[in-house]
């Protein structure tokens, strides 16, 4: 009889978007939700850690990103390409740009899907 094995506890990490710039929190997120931050880092394992980030509506933007910088997706189909600015995006989802931000940093591999589940973003300061 092999022995039950123990599941490692889940470390949480908390930020507030409105301290410093969307790039700079993304990038601590996405290196967090990697675990680069533990001595035991392996690229193809995912850690325990969760990431908490409050306050979205109040994302900080350098320069004329407000206006100037666009989000697009496509269905698929001719012609259905689909563009927003950052304004539109925090306006009706101000998650989506950070989630979209930290998405981008995070490896294009099996893990990715698993990780980003690990990231919970909140528009105000309260915690649900």
């Amino acid at each position: 009889m092999s022995p039950a094995r123990k599941s490692p506890k889940v470390e949480t990490h908390t930020f507030d978007a409105s301290t410093e710039p969307l790039g700079r929190v993304a990038t601590k997120v996405a290196s967090l939700l990697m675990g680069k931050h533990r001595p035991s880092f392996e690229k193809h394992r995912k850690d325990p850690v969760r990431v908490i980030v409050t306050r979205s509506d109040d994302i900080v933007f350098t320069g004329r990103k407000w206006k100037n910088k666009r989000y697009y997706r496509h269905s698929g189909y001719i012609g259905n390409l689909k563009e927003m600015s950052a304004e539109w995006m925090r306006e009706h989802d101000s998650r989506q740009i950070l989630r979209l931000a930290v998405l981008g940093m995070l490896p294009k591999n099996k893990l990715r899907r698993q990780m980003i589940k690990n990231l919970v973003i909140y528009k105000s300061s309260e915690s649900k």
